[in-house]
């Protein structure tokens, strides 16, 4: 099979990409996957570090305010579209998928204009531009939550939930790794705090200014401040003395900082809940309120229904999230019940149900159904 992945911007959109990608290959090593993303965005450089080849569209976003780079969005486009099909005439794939963003928008379209069969893979609960705009060419839409039949047709819906990275279903063995890994000492509470691949500015703000009160409590920090505020990050550390507190820009081994965690806080993006509920940690989500659509709240309510999280608004969060975390750290049983509740929602055979799908398109003679 020759399969296109297309799309990116954020890990959110990347990390499944990639998981579906390992799993395609995982069922036929044979396969050959070619992603194209957007010139100067993330998957540029992820994707090339999970071991795949990108080529990249000169495609940008709309902006929703009036700018001088919306003029120019038309042009990119074009361009972009004459590529796309330059790409899908040269690689010849057999199907197409789109995980949301700016590239998915001319690589699908592209595609379905060749009469190949394209999948679109929904993270959010509420439906992106590109993808509804995707949507009557596809032939196959995998999303992650119910009642997303308000957005799409019905018969091509397939719930699926969120691929994540196959480490992550398997970072409770790696909890002695992990505590190597960021000098964690078993004897203290360990907060994870994740604001998204680029940070979070209301999230670390807002635990800046309660350092002095976790190391007060003896509460250990694994802090991912995002690249803008990682040297401001660390010199709030070293103003505090106190070695319980760990900021990094980035990481990586995401699995062992979840095996670590005894609690979480995070921005609720699609592959920060689906990677939530299959890690089973106790979050207090804090939504983005600029996401398009304020999907990203939509995500948390649909924790927060089943009492499998706790919420904070992002207004409030400089007020309350550090008492929010403080408290939850100090009430064992509320932390066993969200873990015990999130862990029912969780989908751990995304990526392989949604690999089965894209094959049926590819390769539609093969009636596979692993």
């Amino acid at each position: 099979m020759r399969i296109i992945i297309s799309g990116g911007g954020t890990g959110g959109h990347i990390y499944p990409a990639i998981a579906i990608a390992n799993e395609l290959k995982a069922i036929d090593p044979k396969t050959e996957i070619l992603f194209v993303g957007a010139e100067g965005k993330m998957e540029m450089e992820k994707v090339p570090r999970a071991g795949y080849t990108i080529v990249g569209l000169p495609v940008v976003g709309i902006k929703r305010e009036l700018t001088l780079s919306n003029l120019a969005f038309p042009f990119k486009l074009g361009r972009s579209l004459l590529r796309a099909q330059q790409i899908v005439r040269e690689f010849k794939p057999d199907a197409a998928v789109g995980v949301g963003g700016y590239a998915s928008g001319p690589l699908l379209l592209a595609a379905s204009l060749k009469g190949i069969p394209t999948l679109i893979q929904e993270q959010n609960s509420y439906a992106g531009l590109t993808n509804k705009v995707l949507a009557r060419w596809a032939k196959r839409i995998c999303v992650a939550y119910p009642g997303m039949d308000a957005f799409f047709a019905a018969d091509k819906i397939k719930l699926t939930g969120n691929p994540v990275r196959s480490d992550i279903q398997f970072a409770s063995q790696q909890v002695e790794t992990g505590r190597r890994l960021f000098g964690i000492d078993g004897n203290h509470p360990t907060l994870l705090i994740i604001g998204g691949s680029q940070g979070a500015r209301t999230i670390n703000e807002s635990i800046e200014g309660g350092l002095q009160r976790f190391v007060d409590a003896g509460i250990q920090l694994i802090w991912q401040t995002g690249p803008a505020f990682i040297e401001r990050a660390k010199a709030a550390v070293a103003a505090t003395g106190s070695s319980l507190i760990k900021a990094y820009d980035f990481i990586y081994d995401m699995d062992k900082a979840y095996a670590v965690a005894d609690s979480v806080v995070s921005r609720a993006g699609a592959l920060s809940v689906s990677e939530l509920c299959l890690v089973g940690r106790p979050a207090i989500l804090v939504p983005l309120p600029t996401a398009a659509e304020d999907h990203q709240t939509k995500n948390a309510m649909s924790l927060v229904e089943h009492h499998a999280a706790l919420l904070v608004n992002d207004r409030a969060a400089r007020e309350e999230l550090v008492t929010a975390a403080l408290n939850l750290l100090a009430n064992p049983a509320q932390q066993q019940k969200l873990s015990q509740q999130i862990k029912t929602l969780g989908k751990p055979n995304a990526a392989r149900d949604i690999a089965n799908e894209v094959i049926k398109l590819a390769k539609p003679e093969s009636g596979l159904a692993i």
